[in-house]
C-alpha cells in the first residue's frame, strides 16, 4: 500500500519511535519536583524544547509545548487578540486559513470582536498588498499560514510579517505543513506546528510567542510551560516530536528536490492521462511534496475508494468526501472544481515506482467513476435551442455539473442553459466548470426552491 497522505499525518520517524521509547523510561516523572527522577525529566524537556527553538529560529523560552497543533492555534490566537484588547478587537485571517484558525475567527466575532478574510487568486496565494490594505488602527492580529494543506501553495510571509510590523500588528504564522522543510521567512510574532505533521506522535504541538509580543494566556492556567499550556506534560512524545523535527530537517534539503521532481511529473502528466483536470495551486512558490488535482465528472469519495483498492491512500478536498457536504472552503476561495479532488502528499523516502503505478491506475480509475455517474464523453456540435433548463433538484455533486456538461451541446452558441440545484456545491464547481470550459457565468437566481445558475454558450 502506498501511503501518499502525509499533509494529514506522517507515519512515525524511525528517530521518533527510537526517541520516545528511551524516553518512556527517563521522562516519566514530574519535571517540576527537585528529586533525581524529576531532574532527570526536566533535562529531557528542556534539551527538547532547545532542539524544536533551534529548528523553529527562536529562543527556548519563546516555545511551548501544547497537546495538539490545533490547541495551539486557538490559544496563540486567543491569547494574541487578549493580549492587545486596548487596541482593539479586529483579527485578519486569509481565506485558505486551517479550519482551526476560521474556528477561531468565528468565536472571536461571536464574543464582539470583528473579523476580515482576506481573499486569494487562483493559485490559493495572498497578495502581501491586499494584506497590508485590510490592516486597520484597531487590528489586534494577523493570521497567515506559511504554506497551504489542501494545494501546497506558499504564501509570502516575509512580504506580509514587513507589512505588519510597519502597522505595528503581530502576525501570528500556522507553519504546520511547511516547518519540516526548513524556518519560516520573516519577522513574524508568533507560530503554531504540530508534530504528527513532521513524523512526530500526536498530540504534540508548539506554540511560539516572541519576545515583545503581548500575551495574554485565556482560560485556566498553572505554573507549566510559561502558564500558556497547563497540565502536565507529556515528555516522552515531547523528546519524539523535537528529535523527529531534528532528524526530518537533516533529511530535508535531498529529499526537497527529489520529491518535487515527483511531484511535478504528476502535475506535467495528469492532464495528458486524464480528460477534463485541472491542477490547482502555485505550479512554482509550493511545498515540493504535495500536488493537487480536481477531476470534472468524478465523485469524489467513490475515486478515493477506487484508489484505495488500487493500493493507494490519498486525500481529498472535495466535498463529496465530507460529512456535511459542503465544499472545500480553501478550493471555494480559490474558485476551482471541487468535485473529484484528489490530493497527493508524498512522504520522505517515497518510491518513484509507486508513483508511476499512480499515474498507470489514475486513468482507469478516473474513467471508470465517471461511467457509473454517466458523464459526457465528448464535445458535440452546437444545437439550436435559444435557452433549455435542467432541474438537477435533489441531486448532489457532480451531477448538476454532469447536467450542464449535457445540456450545453443543445444549445446554439450566445444560447444559455439554466440549472435548477439545491446543493451548495454547485455554488462553487458551475462557476469553476465555465471558467475551465471557457463558457460564461451568467450567475445566480434566487429560486423559491434551489438556486437558478444561468450559464451562457460561447464555443
Amino acid at each position: 500500500m502506498a501511503y501518499f497522505d502525509v499533509a494529514s499525518s506522517a507515519p512515525l520517524h524511525p528517530v521518533a519511535r527510537q526517541a520516545l521509547v528511551a524516553a518512556l523510561d527517563e521522562g516519566w516523572a514530574d519535571s517540576s519536583r527537585l528529586y533525581r527522577e524529576g531532574r532527570r525529566a526536566r533535562l529531557l524537556l528542556d534539551a527538547a524544547r532547545e532542539a524544536a527553538a533551534e529548528a523553529v529560529g527562536c529562543r527556548p523560552d519563546e516555545l511551548v509545548f501544547t497537546p495538539s497543533g490545533t490547541r495551539a492555534l486557538y490559544d496563540g490566537v486567543a491569547g494574541a487578540l487578549a493580549g492587545r484588547r486596548r487596541v482593539g478587537g479586529h483579527l485578519v485571517v486569509s481565506a485558505v486559513e486551517h479550519s482551526a484558525v476560521l474556528h477561531a475567527a468565528a468565536a472571536h466575532e461571536r464574543g464582539g470582536g470583528t473579523v476580515t478574510e482576506v481573499g486569494v487568486d487562483r493559485a490559493g496565494a495572498v497578495s502581501a498588498e491586499a494584506y497590508g490594505a485590510a490592516l486597520r488602527p484597531d487590528t489586534a492580529l494577523a493570521c497567515l499560514q506559511s504554506a497551504n494543506h489542501e494545494v501546497g501553495t506558499e504564501q509570502p510571509v516575509a512580504e506580509v510579517a514587513d507589512g505588519c510590523r510597519a502597522a505595528g500588528v503581530p502576525l501570528l504564522v500556522d507553519a504546520a505543513q511547511s516547518l519540516p522543510w526548513g524556518r519560516v521567512d520573516g519577522d513574524w510574532s508568533l507560530l503554531a506546528a504540530s508534530a504528527h505533521k513532521w513524523g512526530g506522535p500526536a498530540g504534540v504541538g508548539l506554540l511560539v510567542v516572541r519576545k515583545g509580543a503581548r500575551f495574554a494566556p485565556r482560560g485556566p492556567v498553572d505554573e507549566r510551560e510559561s502558564g500558556r499550556a497547563p497540565g502536565f506534560e507529556n515528555i516522552p512524545a515531547i523528546v519524539a516530536a523535537a528529535a523527529s523535527l531534528r532528524a526530518v530537517r537533516a533529511e530535508a534539503a535531498a529529499e526537497a528536490g527529489r520529491l518535487r521532481e515527483l511531484t511535478e511529473r504528476i502535475r506535467a502528466r495528469v492532464p495528458g492521462l486524464v480528460p477534463d483536470v485541472e491542477v490547482v495551486g502555485d505550479p512554482v512558490r509550493r511545498l515540493p511534496h504535495l500536488v493537487t488535482f480536481s477531476c470534472l465528472y468524478v465523485d469524489g469519495e467513490t475515486l478515493l475508494h477506487e484508489l484505495d483498492r488500487a493500493g493507494f491512500s490519498v486525500s481529498s478536498g472535495s466535498s463529496c468526501t465530507s460529512s456535511t457536504l459542503t465544499p472545500s472552503h480553501v478550493l471555494k476561495a480559490m474558485g476551482v472544481v471541487s468535485e473529484g479532488n484528489v490530493r497527493v502528499s508524498l512522504p520522505f523516502g517515497a518510491d518513484a515506482a509507486e508513483v508511476e503505478r499512480f499515474l498507470d491506475v489514475l486513468p482507469g480509475a478516473v474513467a471508470g467513476v465517471r461511467e457509473k455517474l454517466g458523464a459526457p464523453v465528448a464535445p458535440a456540435a452546437a444545437g439550436t435551442l435559444d435557452e433549455l433548463t435542467v432541474d438537477a433538484l435533489g441531486e448532489r455533486c457532480p451531477l448538476p455539473v454532469i447536467e450542464l456538461a449535457k445540456a450545453l451541446p443543445r444549445v446554439r452558441v450566445g444560447g444559455t442553459v439554466t440549472v435548477l440545484s439545491d446543493d451548495e456545491v454547485a455554488a462553487v464547481d458551475i462557476p469553476a466548470w465555465c471558467w475551465t470550459r471557457k463558457q460564461e457565468y451568467v450567475g445566480p437566481r434566487e429560486r423559491e426552491r434551489g438556486v437558478a445558475y444561468v450559464v451562457r454558450r460561447l464555443v
